[in-house]
């Protein structure tokens, strides 16, 4: 399952997380954003235990785009304890996702 993130459980959700957590920066708007939705729900649940999912909406989380100097989306962030482990900016195929995340873990 793909987690809806905001400004106010970012701290609870990807900062104090138990596991690395993948956030996704997008927009409604965003086509490749809606190209790589289907990725993320396959890797949520084919890594469930593993990794967290999270999407973060960057015209309704404006603060949080800009802590993290989220300039273009898609942008993904891989977090571990709290700290930022990788990021990659654009539509990626899945396995190239994939081995960025089992590169954290």
């Amino acid at each position: 399952m793909v987690l809806k993130v905001t400004e106010q459980n970012f701290q609870t959700e990807v900062m104090e997380a138990e596991m690395p957590v993948l956030v996704d920066f997008y927009a409604d708007w965003c086509g490749p954003c809606k190209m790589m939705s289907p990725v993320l729900e396959q890797i949520s649940e084919e890594m469930e235990g593993k990794i967290k999912v999270a999407k973060i909406n960057v015209d309704e989380n404006p603060n949080l785009a800009s802590q993290y100097k989220v300039m273009s989306i898609p942008n993904f962030i891989i977090f571990k304890n709290g700290q930022t482990a990788d990021q990659v900016i654009g539509a990626i195929p899945k396995a190239q996702m994939q081995d960025k995340i089992n590169a954290v873990l």
